[in-house]
């Protein structure tokens, strides 16, 4: 937030225990949290600095200490953003990720709903790693093609940037992918019938649909870019549909989750 603050986006970020504490909260609230939620997502960049810069370690770290907090019986799963694997991400910078957070691309099953985590820099620049990106090309053709045996719930997808912010032909820019790799996926998604795709990169909240298939843009637990709130979303996954709904850090902690999430959740049972 200082970087972001003091105008200096690449040595700005010297100073982060105003992060520190807002981790704390998300943490906390989450731990609250009843029923206790199958997992918490983290949609990527992770941490401010960038592959190889000055406090990045260190961060790293820091936050590690934060999330080993979070209730032992609530599952982490890490997305990699562009401030993990860098703008232009090569083999070095995703084999750093993966040593600190796990694979930087992934599927896993909950309660008969499929997931996927996708490495979105892929999409937005792999010339430093065209191999990476075929590989994870032909692993998520050989998923969806699984999905579809399965017969799965729901395919709910999870990556850093966002395929579109409002509209599925809106124009290129720094927080969306480019048209003609963003119209290839949704196609691609579409076709698999994946439900929703969550994403980041924003830090505001934001979304649209593409043929029934959800652009869902959630803010951040840090710095924010807009008008919204140092919060989280809380998703509710039925077996007709997904309600969600960002909540503040405060709002969260002090009141949970609504009524009306907490309704659709017991029609279930």
């Amino acid at each position: 937030m200082k970087a972001w603050t003091c105008g200096d986006t690449d040595n700005g970020d010297d100073e982060w225990g105003e992060e520190i504490k807002l981790a704390e909260q998300a943490v906390q609230a989450i731990n609250k949290l009843n029923p206790k939620p199958k997992f918490f997502v983290l949609c990527g960049d992770l941490v401010h600095g960038m592959p190889g810069t000055l406090w990045r370690k260190n961060q790293v770290q820091d936050l590690k200490n934060v999330l080993k907090n979070t209730d032992q019986d609530i599952p982490l799963v890490f997305v990699s953003g562009n401030h993990d694997v860098g703008n232009s991400p090569t083999r070095e910078t995703i084999d750093d990720y993966c040593k600190n957070w796990g694979d930087d691309y992934f599927s896993f099953w909950v309660g008969g709903v499929f997931f996927l985590v996708l490495n979105s820099q892929l999409f937005f620049d792999s010339s430093q790693c065209p191999e990476l990106k075929q590989a994870q090309d032909v692993w998520l053709d050989e998923q969806l093609a699984v999905a579809e045996k399965q017969k799965c719930k729901h395919i709910i997808v999870f990556q850093h940037i966002p395929l579109f912010l409002s509209t599925p032909d809106e124009d290129h820019s720094y927080f969306n992918l480019e048209k003609s790799v963003r119209e290839e996926i949704m196609e691609k998604f579409h076709k698999a019938g994946i439900k929703a795709v969550f994403a980041g990169h924003y830090h505001r909240n934001a979304g649209g649909s593409y043929k029934g298939l959800e652009m869902v843009v959630s803010s951040a637990i840090g710095c924010q870019l807009g008008d919204d709130t140092h919060g989280l979303r809380v998703v509710v996954v039925t077996e007709e549909k997904l309600v969600h709904r960002y909540y503040s850090l405060n709002e969260l902690s002090s009141q949970g989750i609504e009524k009306e999430l907490l309704d659709v959740l017991a029609k279930q049972k």
